[in-house]
């Protein structure tokens, strides 16, 4: 039987206070497992998808497929464990070297029962997705690894042919050239979205680009430096409670990232959300929260949403100190920022400065 989702021999109370396993860089010649944790995006749009494995092909990546990688949506929901059985598969497996998502969704918690973190934090190993994919990102975190909060391949990786030549760069650095330290550099424009992928003439597209106003100083001034922990902000509070959720002192010092989905929250459920991180003390333990910028959200929306954490962790929970910076790249627009989850990283607010100051990969 496979075993039940549990901390490795380091204790569940411990693991996010030691240093994290940085798995091997890729090198061409690699293989990649492709998983689809969550909805079946490869299934329904199967030309989008074969592009963004193109993109890893011409990496030098050798493709991996498992039986839920192309089932559809209503195979994969009817039961996790089937999803997770390929999960597992793929860290026990030596040979594969990454584990990438095909696309996110809204169930990957179903799958945390299931997962084996024995068998993750014995076989080290690049994990990268976002969005639904934040619940995997902290149970690999939880086991012990460094986990990447980065582009999917149908969201992100399919359309770097028509996005700046930096993005393309940048993930290919993140995951093949680490160095002793990394600046982000904002890419200054984005897009929202993707052309309709039912027509086979614009597989590979994005949606216009936008020009990027840059940084948003929420509040807070000053450098600060932590370890990078975070996420979707809907899936955050999804997992909240359960055992990949950091508690007590392992929040210590943790630069939290987040960024609303492309379902836009209301600034109730964000004040509710937000609210139940003060009450954890998080707001407390916490060196600085950074925001990705919201998706499909008009000049109004945003103003509206940097003002609700000021209202929410510098008024109702007493820190006005703490830095909060938004509209950063990373999450749900693209092109999108790779953010090492158990990597130490400097904010300096008034420089409007990110950068890692440790390798996040060997």
């Amino acid at each position: 039987m496979m075993p039940r989702l549990a901390a490795p021999t380091h204790g569940a109370a411990t693991i996010f206070t030691m240093p994290p396993i940085r798995p091997r860089r890729l090198v061409p010649g690699d293989a990649v497992a492709v998983l689809s944790p969550s909805w079946g995006g490869p299934a329904a749009f199967p030309d989008v998808f074969d592009h963004g494995l193109d993109v890893l092909r011409g990496w030098g990546l050798e493709i991996r497929e498992y039986p839920s990688t192309r089932a559809p949506a209503g195979r994969l929901a009817a039961d996790p464990r089937f999803r997770t059985d390929d999960l597992n598969a793929a860290f026990a497996d030596p040979s594969v070297r990454a584990v990438v998502a095909s696309i996110g969704g809204d169930d990957s918690i179903r799958l945390l029962p299931h997962i084996d973190l024995a068998a993750i934090a014995a076989n080290p190993k690049i994990l990268m997705g976002y969005s639904d994919t934040t619940t995997l990102l902290a149970a690999v975190r939880r086991a012990g690894l460094v986990a990447f909060h980065g582009p999917s391949v149908m969201a992100g990786i399919a359309q770097m042919g028509t996005l700046p030549a930096s993005y393309r760069d940048h993930v290919r650095q993140m995951l093949f050239e680490p160095a002793a330290t990394h600046d982000y550099v904002s890419y200054g424009s984005f897009v929202e979205g993707y052309p309709d992928w039912g027509d086979p003439a614009r597989v590979g597209q994005a949606n216009p680009l936008q020009a990027d106003d840059g940084w948003h100083v929420v509040q807070g001034a000053g450098r600060v430096t932590g370890e990078l922990f975070g996420g979707c902000l809907e899936v955050l509070d999804w997992i909240r409670g359960t055992p990949v959720w950091p508690v007590g002192d392992e929040w210590d010092g943790k630069l939290l990232f987040t960024e609303p989905s492309e379902e836009i929250p209301t600034r109730t459920q964000v004040e509710r959300m937000l609210r139940s991180f003060g009450v954890l003390a998080i707001f407390d333990r916490v060196s600085g929260i950074l925001v990705g910028r919201a998706r499909d959200q008009t000049a109004e929306q945003k103003a509206a949403l940097e003002e609700t954490l000021r209202a929410v962790v510098g008024t109702e929970f007493g820190r006005p100190d703490l830095p909060i910076v938004a509209n950063l790249d990373f999450g749900h627009t693209d092109p999108q920022w790779v953010l090492p989850i158990g990597v130490e990283a400097e904010l300096d607010v008034d420089r409007r400065t990110l950068r890692l100051v440790e390798p996040w990969l060997v």
